[in-house]
């Protein structure tokens, strides 16, 4: 009987450690983690929740700003090269004046456009940046006596010259108004040939160092405002900007990132839907938390319109609009934001909705003429007389291609970053704030205690000898769910390790025993949390796929797998110290979960008091794939793992397994700037956990 109640127990025993004993859920449970359900897209709802106070509009519009700059690449902003432009070509019409214009927006990259200016003006006058679109050749685009026609019998043109040209109506209007207009080629349309549109940068280098199509066209509408602002008949305090479809885009996305237009008017694009179908329009990390109406909002309180047609722009009146007036009733300003819905036609910028611009550019540039406008026929300029170059100014023999670009621009951004190398304790300050501002928005914030929600536990119980707490954490009003376990050693010091293993919590034990670098840590009395990140242990389910297409597809609107594992970290790091008050908190990371810690550590700052992690000789420029796990759109452009790791100091840092990666340079110059080298310790080669742990405990 003995023998068989001994065999008995044995199997249950296997059978509970089959079953893993470390589990929170029940074994038949699966992860209740929002981040397991399928992605957000583009095509995803966007609702916009205006604030309460106004101060805290004004932390989120600076959050929001920096996310755009970093997701478009702009964070720091580059320097800003000569213009250099060349004006030419003048063409002569009844109230205005046409000339061809291109200038250097960067070094070996052209802006190219046409200026329009009323004639009969003098002293400084308003002006307009025009964005154009997604239109068939841009600011050239002809759309054919057909399509004037239908439209003209839609009422949504009244001549035929305004149906086949309506961006050449639209300047041309806006100039007989009195305002010198600037409008300007988006990338790889009309003579912008020199890199196709929306192409050359969806690849794995150029999600590492966020260049994007999206990002140089957000810098070339940066530098054609400064280009308008910089003529001698532009009065720099009276300029608006509109732009319709992907032009809507780079107006509300240009006005939020710059203090410097008065008015905005983006067509057809605001919206709580779809928020832009073009590569031009996405980038990794810009619509994580946000969307189109949030970035519209950030022009709050100066006057911004809207137009939307029977596209996903058609709900603006009753999703958007009522929460933007909210949000301008918050400055005092509610009669400043307007959208109006013409339902009656598609996806367009006709003469009825350029007449709603028209009038909001004349009450609020100042414009002084009786309303309503009404445009006026004009008299087009056949397409290829719009053509900047010829043969006396032909394009500029330095203009680059996509690839010699990105290499110019990498070499710039590497060089800038090393300026930036800590020296003194000034100089680490100024890294933290640029790179500090950039992990924010890659990872995310170390949250507070108010921030934090306990969703399940914490359970008590045994593992052998062990006493444990099981729990189920994770931030307030997000939908992850972090599952932890807590084991206790009798009468504990008031210090917890954080032990991150690729095998998660399980790797703890072996048996019902505790695997020697956690006993070693057990028996000076250190609680120890182990936990499962995203997609590890009872984490795990279904990756999510990357958009073939361009990542910024995905990672646009969802954060990557690595980042959310750090997320996860950083929780369980605020957890530790501010649910169940920690007085000290170390870090492990073990084999290939070593960088995920450093970055966690990076940005729990003094939060954590040890950091123990094995690099796993990785390098994050040898990525080769958008899927890869361990993909951080950004992490190269930002200095890769070292400047991660400077980020930790002045805590205690011991970083083993770093044969390769070239985390040295910006650790060590790092650690001395804050007058911390005693607390760094590097180790080439992969130490054993026995030591690891003794370290840690020492």
């Amino acid at each position: 009987m003995k023998k068989m109640a001994l065999i008995i127990s044995l199997i249950l025993c296997a059978n509970l450690l089959s079953q893993d004993a470390t589990r929170v859920r029940p074994a038949d449970q699966k992860s209740d983690d929002a981040r397991l359900e399928p992605a957000r897209t583009l095509n995803s709802y966007f609702p916009f929740a205006p604030a309460q106070f106004e101060n805290e509009w004004t932390r989120r519009k600076q959050e929001l700003r920096e996310q755009i700059l970093v997701a478009n690449g702009l964070w720091p902003l580059p320097e800003k090269t000569p213009l250099n432009p060349t004006i030419h070509g003048k063409i002569d019409r009844d109230e205005y004046t046409i000339e061809k214009v291109f200038f250097a927006s960067t070094k070996g990259h052209y802006v190219t456009g046409n200026l329009y200016r009323p004639k009969g003006k003098s002293g400084k006058l308003p002006a307009v940046l025009f964005a154009h679109g997604h239109w068939a050749n841009g600011r050239l685009h002809d759309a054919g006596i057909d399509k004037a026609k239908k439209d003209m019998a839609s009422g949504g043109e009244k001549t035929i010259e305004s149906g086949r040209y309506p961006l050449q109506a639209l300047p041309a209007m806006l100039a007989r108004l009195g305002c010198v207009v600037f409008v300007y080629d988006m990338v790889g349309v009309a003579d912008s040939k020199a890199i196709g549109h929306a192409t050359g940068f969806a690849d794995v280098q150029g999600e590492l160092r966020l260049q994007s199509a999206m990002g140089l066209q957000t810098w070339n509408s940066i530098r054609a405002y400064d280009f308008l602002t910089s003529l001698p008949d532009v009065d720099p305090k009276r300029v608006g900007m509109t732009g319709a479809s992907g032009g809507g885009t780079q107006t509300f996305i240009t006005c939020a990132i710059d203090d410097r237009p008065a008015v905005a008017f983006p067509a057809v694009m605001v919206s709580t839907g779809m928020q832009g179908g073009c590569v031009c329009e996405n980038c990794s990390y810009l619509r994580i938390g946000a969307g189109n109406v949030d970035f519209a909002a950030m022009f709050a309180p100066k006057p911004l319109g809207m137009s939307a047609a029977n596209d996903w722009t058609r709900e603006i009146e009753t999703k958007g609009l009522p929460e933007l007036k909210a949000h301008y009733k918050l400055f005092g300003f509610e009669d400043r934001v307007k959208a109006k819905s013409f339902l009656q036609f598609d996806h367009n910028y006709n003469q009825v909705s350029r007449e709603v611009m028209y009038d909001w550019m004349n009450q609020h540039l100042g414009l002084g003429i009786k309303g309503p406008i009404a445009e006026k026929p004009f008299v087009p300029v056949p397409p290829a007389e719009l053509s900047v170059f010829d043969a006396a100014h032909p394009m500029p023999k330095d203009s680059l291609n996509a690839p010699r670009l990105r290499e110019l621009t990498a070499e710039t951004s590497d060089k800038q970053m090393d300026a930036m190398m800590p020296k003194d304790a000034a100089s680490l300050a100024e890294f933290r704030k640029v790179a500090g501002t950039a992990m924010r928005v890659m990872i995310g914030d170390y949250p507070n205690a108010k921030q934090l929600a306990l969703h399940v536990g914490p359970n008590a119980g045994k593992i052998g000898n062990y006493a444990y707490h099981k729990a189920i954490f994770g931030r307030q009003g997000e939908g992850d769910r972090v599952p932890s376990i807590g084991i206790v050693p009798p009468k504990p010091s008031r210090n917890i390790a954080i032990w991150i293993h690729p095998k998660g919590k399980q790797s703890l034990f072996e048996g019902e025993k505790l695997v020697p670098a956690a006993q070693a840590i057990y028996d000076a009395r250190i609680s120890i949390m182990a936990i499962d990140v995203l997609q590890i242990g009872e984490q795990a389910g279904e990756p999510r796929k990357i958009d073939a297409r361009y990542a910024g597809y995905t990672y646009g609107y969802n954060r990557p797998l690595l980042a959310e594992q750090v997320r996860d970290i950083v929780t369980a790091v605020s957890t530790a110290k501010n649910t169940i008050g920690a007085e000290k908190v170390y870090l492990l990371g073990w084999e290939s979960m070593g960088p995920a810690v450093v970055i966690a550590n990076a940005i729990c700052g003094s939060a954590v008091d040890k950091t123990a992690a094995d690099l796993n000789q990785f390098r994050f420029d040898r990525i080769d794939k958008t899927d890869d796990p361990m993909m951080l759109p950004g992490a190269v452009k930002y200095g890769g793992l070292g400047a991660f790791a400077a980020m930790c100091a002045p805590g205690e840092l011991l970083l083993h397994n770093h044969m390769g990666t070239s985390s040295g340079r910006w650790t060590e110059s790092a650690y001395k700037a804050a007058g911390a080298e005693g607390k760094l310790r590097r180790e080439p080669r992969a130490m054993k956990p026995e030591d690891v742990a003794a370290w840690v405990v020492r």
